[in-house]
């Protein structure tokens, strides 16, 4: 408790563009190693690079998103290092011009809402991959990820845990992928993350020596390695060692995190202005423009659902985290103004079937139509709540219409209140030392009533009706 650790965010998102950024390789994930490759993205002599828009597009959609001021002129830069990953022997990246500077996210702490400022969003190209689990004592690269184009997203050090870093990449990802900037493919790499750690005395102003942890691609991932890191600087500081400024790797099976390399500065790069690309000139009609399908991002339709349609936080929490969930949520409300009861099926049981199929909504053979027609069947006491939860599941595994359905199982529901009472009153009469207990003050009883007679009746009658029947006769006795 006499420590904090000082969190810093690097995130790197490919963008959802059809080819690469500087050609014309296709920008897809699963070809054939080296086979999305081109004499520019492998770097040959004498080929030259050429921006693709469409990247400049989604990279100013995301800035807006994230409350970034766009600038109207960046540059690129080449990064260079040498790297069997990186065939020409540098990155085209951007450096002291970027696209975009200071936005910020907002995420749900425990104290309320806390800001995490974002200081940059660049441009620049992906690197190709190392696959060293083919061989025992080779490596192999994949040049397919070279030039795929990113955006690098650089938080100021605003973050304080493991939890906030890892709220923040979720809100983060969310977010890029509403805009469809993204598709937040952690494993497959479209999004992954680089931190940057130290851990200072409580209440003090100045900054330790921070050490960077590479290539975190996942949530649990990144709350674990930090705390690990966190751990490792306080172990040492508390011993009187001196924390050196290194790159760390998270090794997942052991729990621990392992050095790579000293720590780079910026001048170790050796940036410079990329000379075959001239500067990336934006009009305010570009920035306009791009800024247009920018669409409800989910923390104001978790605003709208909360202020709109009386759903609780946490309803409306869950509804957004997924922007397909979101979209159906909405159809379904559009056509059924029951939102609570909308939400409640999608929350409870609709994504339970979608987890346990491990499908996504958009796969759901249940459309907003079928789910809206079981909801009115029980609203209008045609069946019970039971019935449709039954209906719920054939329609996920057979297909087919709601009331069909219903047809075919015999799903009707009694309402005769006269054959009713006559069934309870006859449990009544079969049970006669339960009746006595619940009498002398064991009100849990009832529970046992409203069984034999839903039993008697194969379920056929409203449980909350039964309820009040059963008591009062109860009463009555």
């Amino acid at each position: 408790m006499n420590y904090e650790a000082v969190i810093g965010l690097e995130v790197h998102a490919q963008l959802k563009t059809r080819s690469k950024i500087f050609c014309s390789c296709p920008n897809e994930f699963g070809a054939n190693p080296n086979t999305n490759v081109c004499p520019v993205c492998l770097g040959m002599p004498g080929t030259l690079p050429v921006l693709n828009r469409f990247a400049v597009e989604l990279a100013v959609r995301a800035a807006l998103a994230l409350n970034c001021t766009v600038h109207r002129e960046s540059r690129f830069a080449r990064k260079n290092y040498f790297y069997p990953d990186l065939p020409k022997g540098y990155q085209i990246t951007q450096y002291d011009r970027p696209v975009a500077t200071d936005g910020f996210v907002e995420i749900e702490t425990e104290k309320g809402l806390k800001r995490i400022r974002i200081k940059r969003i660049h441009l620049e190209e992906d690197a190709g991959k190392d696959l060293h689990d083919i061989s025992p004592d080779k490596s192999y690269i994949d040049y397919n990820r070279s030039g795929v184009p990113l955006i690098e997203i650089v938080t100021e050090p605003d973050i304080s845990t493991p939890e906030e870093a890892s709220k923040y990449l979720r809100t983060l990802r969310n977010i890029l992928m509403y805009l469809d900037v993204c598709d937040g493919n952690m494993e497959e790499g479209s999004l992954r993350c680089d931190a940057n750690i130290s851990v200072r005395k409580s209440g003090s102003s100045e900054l330790g020596t921070k050490t960077e942890i590479k290539n975190l691609n996942s949530f649990r991932f990144v709350e674990k390695a930090l705390a690990c890191e966190i751990e490792r600087h306080i172990g040492m500081l508390e011993r009187g060692e001196r924390i050196e400024q290194q790159t760390m790797l998270y090794d997942s099976k052991e729990n621990i995190t392992r050095p790579m390399r000293s720590k780079e500065e910026s001048h170790d790069y050796r940036y410079f202005e990329e000379p075959d690309l001239l500067p990336l000139v934006l009009t305010e009609q570009d920035i306009r423009t791009y800024g247009e399908d920018i669409c409800e991002l989910p923390h104001q339709k978790k605003m709208r659902y909360t202020g709109e349609l009386g759903l609780t936080p946490y309803e409306a929490e869950i509804l957004v985290q997924d922007k397909g969930v979101a979209e159906f949520f909405e159809e379904c409300a559009l056509l059924l103004k029951e939102p609570k009861q909308i939400a409640s099926w999608i929350i409870n049981d609709y994504m339970r079937e979608l987890n346990a199929r491990k499908i996504s909504i958009k796969q759901s053979p249940v459309t907003p139509h079928k789910l809206v027609s079981l909801i009115k069947q029980v609203a209008e006491k045609k069946i019970t709540l039971n019935m449709a939860k039954e209906v719920f599941v054939i329609l996920f595994e057979e297909g087919g219409d709601v009331q069909e359905i219903i047809n075919r199982k015999g799903f009707t529901v009694v309402n005769d209140s006269d054959e009713i009472l006559k069934n309870i009153r006859e449990i009544i009469g079969k049970h006669p030392d339960e009746l006595s207990r619940y009498k002398k003050g064991n009100q849990n009883l009832i529970g046992f009533f409203i069984g034999e007679l839903m039993k008697r009746m194969k379920g056929r009658i409203d449980p909350k009706a039964a309820r009040e029947l059963v008591k009062t006769e109860l009463d009555k006795s």
